[in-house]
């Protein structure tokens, strides 16, 4: 059992430490929850407004904190809401980290929102898209491949694909939207329109943001468009596909009202596996 004179001297030092400023040692580190945040980096960009997404304010103010501590975020912009600003402060992070091309997005990826959180807080709920391969003749990363195949599971048959992930230039009509990682181009072949909309709807079902282009709204054929949310290899153009799908949009550069099968509530894979 401590003494008294042990007791006193523990409460002098907490004290102390108080008065100068420090933290002490023993003291537990605020959380931020990537997945809040990664969320919050597709939808705010895309918002009329300056909105914050559900359960992402007090994640997103750590980042922002810690950002503006560096310099690079103004004081203004501290307020929750991971908007153009706060993207392109954290694209200026990651840039200063040495990360070039699908790194240097300002969407957060796990070891660059570890190191901005170093002796600030602590990551939990990370999201990592896993290793690249190639899948059925298309590059794909582990997290994208693990989420079809069950929606392939759901659905009770296979896919095939037009295109996949980290082809850049690969397609101009997809203006940048398969750079990075987690996109997919579903060949519709042999399906009826009923189908079409059935895998599309699986796709949801599972966390991609899923859409059957058609003709008549662009340079291609019936396909399935598919993005992965809350991958965090998006491309910019993928990413604000993302955010336009969480907001009721069609991922299209009309910014028409989404077309898609109702899927309700939206989630991402690592919130489907949860429930």
């Amino acid at each position: 059992m401590p003494t008294r004179r042990a007791l006193a001297a523990a409460a002098l030092a907490g004290a102390l430490a108080a008065a100068s400023g420090a933290v002490p040692v023993h003291a537990a580190l605020p959380t931020v929850d990537m997945e809040a945040v990664v969320k919050a980096a597709q939808i705010d960009p895309r918002r009329a407004d300056t909105a914050i997404t559900p359960g992402s304010r007090d994640s997103v103010l750590l980042v922002e904190r810690a950002l503006r501590d560096l310099g690079l975020l103004a004081a203004a912009y501290v307020d929750g809401h991971f908007g153009t600003k706060t993207i392109d402060a954290y694209a200026a992070y990651q840039r200063s980290l040495g990360y070039t091309g699908l790194d240097a997005t300002g969407l957060p990826g796990p070891t660059s929102l570890r190191l901005l959180g170093d002796q600030r807080y602590t990551v939990i709920r990370s999201i990592s898209p896993g290793a690249r391969s190639t899948f059925r003749g298309v590059p794909v990363n582990a997290r994208t491949k693990a989420m079809v195949l069950e929606a392939e599971r759901l659905l009770g048959f296979t896919l095939s694909f037009d295109q996949g992930s980290y082809s850049p230039g690969n397609d101009p009509t997809s203006a940048g939207t398969h750079d990075g990682g987690g996109a997919l181009d579903v060949s519709v072949t042999g399906m009826t329109a009923a189908v079409r909309t059935t895998v599309a709807r699986r796709l949801r079902q599972v966390g991609f943001a899923a859409w059957v282009r058609t003709p008549s709204q662009g340079d291609w054929p019936y396909h399935i468009h598919a993005i992965a949310l809350a991958d965090t290899d998006l491309s910019a153009p993928a990413r604000n596909q993302a955010g336009d799908y969480y907001l009721g949009f069609n991922g299209l550069a009309n910014h028409a009202p989404d077309d898609g099968p109702v899927v309700d509530p939206k989630v991402t894979w690592e919130e489907y596996q949860r429930a």
